[in-house]
């Protein structure tokens, strides 16, 4: 198992993502509400963050209704939250700060 995938504690990841909060279920996973301008505003971040996505080859499960987005990381692999999560949940956090998404 290599250093990205190898499962961390949620509780420990969450100190460095203030925004964000654990999601309850049957695996280990966090998650984030961001509410934006509108609908264009909505998309056009989630447009960004698949470019990303596609890149690293790692998929938020996320839900959209108008300007809200509505974020779920884990890795499905490891069945938990990873480093790939971490990283990717500073990215969200980046581009949602940028195009001012508010939680």
């Amino acid at each position: 198992m290599s250093e990205m995938t190898e499962r961390l504690d949620v509780n420990e990841v969450l100190k460095s993502l203030p925004s964000w909060r654990p999601r309850d279920g049957d695996r280990p996973a966090i998650e984030r509400s961001l509410v934006f301008a509108d609908f264009n505003a909505a998309f056009g971040f989630m447009a960004r963050v698949a470019l990303l996505a596609d890149k690293v080859d790692h998929h938020p499960e996320w839900f959209n209704v108008y300007n809200r987005v509505d974020i779920v990381l884990t890795t499905h692999d490891a069945e938990g939250v990873t480093r790939r999560d971490l990283d990717m949940a500073r990215f969200i956090d980046e581009v949602a700060a940028a195009m001012g998404a508010k939680a």
